[in-house]
């Protein structure tokens, strides 16, 4: 064929027809499975999303009571250490 001369159609309406049909019908279930497949992605995204703030408001929540828990503890008082006595006359000697 000669460049920039396309090569004649050679099918029948009905032909053509068909092709486009089989062409429609196929596109439409490649959109159905797009479609499907992003509301699967879509649902694991919410329950993600759930699942995370309820991981949240409870780490907050123990967080908080901990806050709580340390402010109201009474502060513990360290007992004063013995002293070595033989190392304190050790040092004079």
């Amino acid at each position: 064929s000669a460049k920039g001369n396309p090569m004649a159609d050679t099918r029948s309406a009905s032909e053509k027809s068909a092709a486009h049909s089989r062409a429609n019908a196929q596109f439409a279930a490649s959109e159905r499975r797009d479609q499907a497949a992003w509301e699967i992605i879509r649902a694991e995204r919410a329950a993600l999303d759930a699942r995370t703030a309820k991981l949240r408001a409870l780490r907050l929540a123990k967080e908080e009571a901990d806050r709580v828990a340390a402010a109201n503890a009474p502060t513990p008082e360290t007992p004063a250490k013995p002293r070595n006595r033989k190392t304190a006359r050790a040092k004079k000697a």
